[in-house]
């Protein structure tokens, strides 16, 4: 899919734009273990932590309201996902999937908690390590094999994380080029999503 699209956009969008890729070597020295320990942790595990917290504290925050704040005999979350789901349905998920994608943006690892969270209706995250019981939740939500299909192929191809798409705005320093890297591998994952549940369904799966 990726040298699809590349091979697409040189035709289209960045058609007669020069692209180049230039590695330069540093000259070669012996190590100074002071240097690369600062280095290694300021220049690179701090400001990846710092990014990572910018952007998960308010996401935490809002999962956390979504999932214990009651509207009727709901949470907000489970009317969130109940909105999404004729949606989900069609493109061979459901809406407390696409929920926790849309959730899940500030970290994917996050997704299939949420999933679980949801799922259980019980506020917080769950980290569920018995298999057949993670097996007879899905199931029992109405999982079949094209459901995992499509949510494993969505996973692969939907938008890129927070810190992904911040780092793409401080590299490029364009909103245009975030946007897009955001939108287009969302918009191919809906369309192929929407192709498997499609003949899965035309062949009575």
């Amino acid at each position: 899919m990726t040298l699809l699209v590349s091979r697409i956009l040189s035709k289209t969008l960045l058609k007669g734009e020069p692209s180049s890729f230039a590695l330069e070597l540093p000259p070669y020295r012996r190590p100074q273990i002071g240097k690369v320990l600062i280095r290694s942790i300021f220049d690179r595990t701090l400001f990846v932590l710092g990014r990572a917290v910018t952007v998960a504290a308010p996401a935490g925050l809002i999962i956390w309201l979504l999932a214990n704040i009651q509207a009727g005999d709901m949470s907000l979350l489970a009317h969130c996902a109940a909105f999404l789901d004729p949606f989900g349905r069609l493109i061979g998920m459901d809406g407390v999937i696409l929920m926790a994608f849309i959730l899940g943006f500030p970290a994917n690892e996050i997704v299939i908690p949420l999933i679980i969270m949801a799922y259980l209706a019980n506020g917080s995250m769950v980290d569920m390590t018995n298999l057949d019981a993670m097996r007879e939740l899905l199931v029992s939500n109405g999982w079949t094999w094209v459901t995992a299909l499509c949510t494993m192929l969505f996973s692969l191809l939907h938008f890129p994380c927070a810190t992904t798409c911040l780092t793409i705005r401080k590299e490029t320093k364009s909103l245009k080029w975030t946007a897009l890297s955001f939108l287009l591998p969302t918009a191919i994952g809906i369309l192929v999503c929407f192709a498997v549940a499609s003949a899965a369904r035309l062949f009575g799966f």
